[in-house]
């Protein structure tokens, strides 16, 4: 009786034997997929050449005004452009985003554009696209991947001299055979001068071309103000951001968004007190509206942002912090 049992036996094993391996297989699948990545294009309206600098680690040694850097794992970045033209100021923009609103990774595009009213160059938002696998970018962009090392060679003397000295002895030293006679008993002496033997001084020089290696990697300076006195978004640009702030569901995602927003435009204190006007909690409002401040046109009209908050200790922290930017 006993036997009968055993291909019910026989299979369980088998069971217990594939489940662990199945789960194995799954874990591993699990780990072999790719991690999302997004690119990013930033191109010169007017053709002038720049450096690109993401967290603080240089994406390009040879100036461009079309540059694509591929490969970008994080959400957000802080960019600095640095022009070869010297008299050009430096653009740094916190926050530039590669993601959308609910965090997926896009093909992003900004622009380097001159203000119409103060003629200032700074990043602006172009488009942003799904990112599309095996896309070919146009022959005149310039492309790199993020995180491959960009190093610099140059020369910081003109070159060091060494001068070496060798002596060498030439020839046999003088030998003189002489008879000494001592106390009645003749002797033969042999006697060298060693200052007889001939010397050759031979002087080497050798010039050392000295390099110096040096890291790409620039820290990143304070966030500076680049929207005063700038156009703020237009008004139907704005609407359409305001609404799509209001329609994300909980203060977080708003916030988020929010940011991405304004990082991208300049705004005025009122686009930016109904932008906080769209958060439902207070501590929300609040770190908007510091964040905003930096991308505000107008912002001795700052004081206006106060009417959003519910309690007067947020109205003070906001104007400490406000003081603390002058």
């Amino acid at each position: 009786m006993p036997v009968a049992y055993q291909p019910q036996k026989s299979m369980l094993m088998k069971k217990n034997i594939l489940l662990p391996i199945a789960m194995l297989l799954f874990v591993l699948a699990g780990y072999a997929q790719p991690q999302p990545v997004g690119h990013l294009t930033i191109f010169s309206e007017d053709g002038d050449k720049f450096y690109l600098v993401l967290n603080g680690e240089r994406q390009n040694n040879v100036a461009q005004t079309n540059l694509r850097v591929e490969d970008l794992t994080q959400d957000y970045y802080n960019a600095k452009i640095i022009f070869e033209d010297k008299n050009l100021p430096e653009i740094n923009k916190t926050y530039l985003a590669i993601a959308d609103a609910n965090g997926v990774k896009q093909d992003v595009t900004y622009k380097i554009k001159k203000d119409k009213n103060n003629g200032k160059l700074s990043l602006k938002y172009f488009s942003m696209t799904p990112v599309v696998q095996g896309y070919v970018p146009p022959s005149n962009v310039y492309i790199t991947h993020y995180g491959t090392p960009v190093t610099q060679v140059t020369t910081t003397a003109p070159g060091t001299t060494t001068t070496v000295t060798e002596t060498t002895t030439v020839g046999t030293p003088n030998t003189v055979n002489t008879s000494v006679n001592v106390g009645g008993v003749g002797m033969n002496v042999t006697i060298t001068d060693p200052l007889a033997a001939q010397t050759t001084t031979t002087t080497t020089q050798t010039t050392h071309t000295q390099h110096t290696y040096q890291s790409t990697a620039v820290n990143e300076p304070p966030r500076q103000v680049g929207c005063i006195n700038a156009y703020p978004m237009a008004s139907g640009d704005f609407a359409s951001a305001l609404s799509t702030i209001k329609g994300q569901g909980f203060d977080e995602s708003k916030l988020k968004t929010a940011k991405q927003i304004a990082s991208s435009n300049c705004l005025n204190a009122t686009q930016i007190t109904q932008i906080c006007q769209a958060f439902g909690f207070e501590e929300t409002k609040l770190d908007f509206a510091k964040y905003a401040y930096d991308y505000c046109t107008e912002p001795k009209n700052y004081f206006k942002i106060n009417n959003v908050f519910s309690f007067t200790s947020s109205s003070d922290e906001l104007n400490e912090y406000v003081q603390s930017k002058h």
